[in-house]
C-alpha cells in the first residue's frame, strides 16, 4: 500500500484528538499559578518566622523540589500533568519531576548503571545549554560594558 504524504497528513489530522486551546491554557495557567502561590506562601511563612530573604528563598526551593520529587514517586505529579499540561512545568518543580522520573524509570537497572547514568537524561541538556547561554550572555555583557 503506497500512501502519499498528503493522504497521510489528512489521515493523521482526522485521527488526532481535538483539543480546546482556551480550556487547556486556562488550566495550565491556574495550576502553574497555584504552584507559584504555594511557593509564595511557603516563602512568606519563613519570612514571618524571622528568616531573611535569602534563607527563606533557599528553603522554599528545597521544599518545592522535595515535594515535587515525593509526588513524582507517588505518581501524583504525572496525573496532575495529564490534566494541567504545561502548568506543571513551573521551572523548579518541573525540573525536579524530570530528574525524579528518570531516576524512577532507571531504578530496575541498578544504582550505578541505571539511576547514576540516566538521572540526568533530561537535566543534562538543560544544565549544558544553561551554562553555555550564561557564558555567552556574560561575554556579551562584558563586551558592551567594556566599550
Amino acid at each position: 500500500m503506497n500512501i502519499t504524504p498528503q493522504a497521510y497528513s489528512e489521515m493523521s489530522k482526522r485521527a488526532e484528538p481535538k483539543s480546546n486551546v482556551m480550556v487547556n491554557t486556562l488550566t495550565a495557567f491556574c495550576v502553574g499559578g497555584g504552584i507559584c502561590v504555594i511557593g509564595q506562601l511557603i516563602r512568606s511563612a519563613f519570612e514571618t518566622a524571622g528568616f531573611d530573604t535569602e534563607k527563606s528563598a533557599m528553603w522554599t526551593s528545597v521544599i518545592l523540589v522535595s515535594l515535587s520529587a515525593f509526588f513524582t514517586g507517588l505518581g501524583w505529579y504525572q496525573k496532575l500533568g495529564k490534566h494541567a499540561g504545561a502548568g506543571t512545568l513551573v521551572p523548579i518543580t518541573g525540573f525536579s519531576n524530570s530528574i525524579s522520573s528518570s531516576a524512577i524509570e532507571a531504578k530496575s537497572e541498578g544504582l550505578v548503571l541505571g539511576v547514576g547514568t540516566k538521572i540526568f537524561t533530561i537535566a543534562g541538556p538543560v544544565i549544558l545549554y544553561g551554562c553555555a547561554a550564561a557564558f555567552l550572555y556574560g561575554l556579551i555583557y562584558w563586551i558592551f560594558t567594556r566599550f
